[in-house]
């Protein structure tokens, strides 16, 4: 039996991530820690069902602005998985308040809670959103780690998740500097994968669209995809080696809708695809070598689909 691995905390674990890491975490014989709002609540039934939960895993209701309830949390922990954070589903009336308080507030109480409770590392879930949203940079050029989002073009554009996204991960970094916490970040693209609940995560959407909604036409983006599986998968592999630092870009495919839609109809031919897409100008580059080279690695594309698509068809959300 292999032996007990210590006890973490994930923020944010009942959402897409937060549960797909916790799994992993259990899996290889961690102690966990997860933060939910309401561990009573139904929409965090799935956390109880998954293997090892029952001996290994313990709920606390918390919330990202309340410094307390985050301490309890964190309190015994030696490293920290940073998940937690707003994400839009429609419009936000109030960005400041909804979005970019939350994002950035509760991510220095969470690394101020760490600091507190001596955690050993604390692995932050930020995104490419704070990566590429500059129009300084080079179009054509390779974005890697050092490139960094303009927050007043962010703002200017009410681009306000890569805001709030941007904001909370070079506050995370400041922190780190004053503190001398050990931070790691993570900066993942458009997270798919199978769904644990049948609550309908903002990235699954993007699928589930093209599925469902029957488009008269749709935008050709170029989509910068990974996998859930494979981010747990990165945030682990940063937490357990000694040797990570600073940022990772975590993505690995870079795909148009019209062909991320033409394999999704070679696989499944009966939903109510877009009828035709409108030509979009060329999209970024991102580059995950830094992760890579850390021994990463990720799942084919083809298994993604097939493994979302299924857990859309058992939870009932393509009905």
């Amino acid at each position: 039996m292999e032996a007990e691995k210590g006890r973490v905390c994930v923020t944010g674990a009942g959402g897409f991530l937060g549960s797909c890491l916790l799994e992993l975490l259990l899996s290889k014989n961690y102690l966990v820690h997860g933060t939910v709002r309401d561990p009573a609540d139904e929409k965090y039934a799935h956390l109880k069902t998954i293997d090892k939960a029952s001996e290994n895993l313990k709920l606390f209701k918390a919330d990202l602005l309340d410094y307390n309830s985050l301490c309890s949390a964190i309190k015994g922990c030696e490293g920290v998985f940073h998940v937690a954070s707003p994400v839009p589903s429609t419009t936000v009336p109030n960005p400041e308040v909804e979005l970019i308080e939350p994002a950035v507030k509760g991510t220095l109480n969470v690394l101020r809670a760490c600091d507190e409770a001596k955690v050993k590392r604390v692995v932050v879930v930020s995104s490419v959103v704070s990566v590429y949203m500059n129009p300084s940079l080079p179009k054509d050029q390779m974005m890697d780690e050092n490139c960094w989002s303009d927050k007043e073009y962010c703002r200017a554009t009410k681009n306000w998740y890569c805001l709030s996204k941007t904001e909370a991960e070079s506050e995370a970094w400041e922190c780190a500097k004053t503190s001398g916490l050990d931070v790691v970040t993570i900066c993942p693209s458009l997270i798919l994968g199978p769904i644990l609940h049948s609550a309908v995560n903002a990235s699954s959407k993007v699928l589930i669209k093209l599925l469902k909604e029957g488009y008269e036409s749709l935008e050709n983006k170029l989509r910068h995809l990974v996998d859930v599986r494979d981010v747990a998968e990165a945030l682990l592999l940063v937490y357990e080696k000694p040797e990570a630092e600073g940022r990772y870009i975590c993505t690995a495919y870079a795909i148009r809708t019209k062909d991320l839609e033409e394999k999704l109809r070679n696989l499944y031919p009966n939903y109510s695809y877009p009828k035709s897409f409108t030509e979009e100008e060329a999209g970024i580059k991102l580059s995950s070598e830094k992760l890579q080279r850390l021994g990463w690695s990720y799942r084919p594309l083809e298994e993604t689909l097939v493994d979302s698509v299924e857990s859309y068809q058992k939870t009932g959300i393509l009905d």
